[in-house]
């Protein structure tokens, strides 16, 4: 069993990219999020843009925490897993809140992992966790580089277990992250983000 660190006290969020897979590795993932958790969760995964999202529907039942489709302008709730909707960028603005935009697609995709990183990073700073997973796609390469350069931790799902293993190679082969780990134990690892009764730090 892969050796994983404790979340404890050290991440106040966390943003997950994945592409094609991504919904086989999430669901290995996200139900690993505790119910109580203090840090609420950012998904994009690319999905088709003139399809209506089944996420919200498919995860509700299987994970632990509330589980949402983002909409403009919402106040950021604790512990709550955020999908992006189809054919838009999610972002993440100070207060923080979420936001929603149909600016030009980046890396092809609409919604865009690094539009999401490079945001949240720009608000989170060092208390970010950024997660990248299987996917057949360079988006999100930028994004986790901008978590790391923000002080941020940085996961990348181990190539090796990988549906599709473009997206994790390319992240590594940016900058390498702090951690690549197979999909239990990045489910590990989210098993340990604070809780809403634990004492934090300061």
């Amino acid at each position: 069993m892969t050796a994983v660190p404790s979340l404890h006290g050290r991440i106040d969020a966390v943003v997950i990219g994945a592409s094609a897979g991504g919904v086989e590795a999430l669901s290995a993932l996200l139900p690993a999020v505790p119910a109580d958790s203090r840090a609420p969760v950012f998904v994009v995964l690319h999905l088709p843009r003139e399809r209506r999202s089944l996420l919200e529907e498919v995860f509700r039942g299987r994970c632990q925490a509330p589980v949402h489709e983002a909409s403009d302008k919402d106040p950021i709730e604790p512990g709550t897993v955020y999908f992006a909707p189809p054919d838009y960028h999610l972002l993440i603005e100070h207060g923080p809140s979420l936001a929603l935009s149909a600016d030009v697609p980046v890396n092809f995709s609409r919604p865009s992992v690094d539009v999401l990183f490079e945001s949240a990073a720009d608000v989170y700073k060092n208390r970010l966790l950024g997660v990248i997973l299987t996917g057949a796609s360079h988006d999100g390469a930028a994004g986790l580089a901008a978590v790391a350069a923000a002080g941020g931790m940085t996961v990348v799902q181990d190539p090796d277990s990988a549906l599709v293993r473009t997206m994790v190679d390319a992240a590594v082969n940016r900058q390498p992250p702090d951690l690549v780990l197979p999909l239990d134990g990045i489910a590990r690892l989210l098993g340990t983000l604070d809780r809403t009764g634990a004492r934090q730090p300061g």
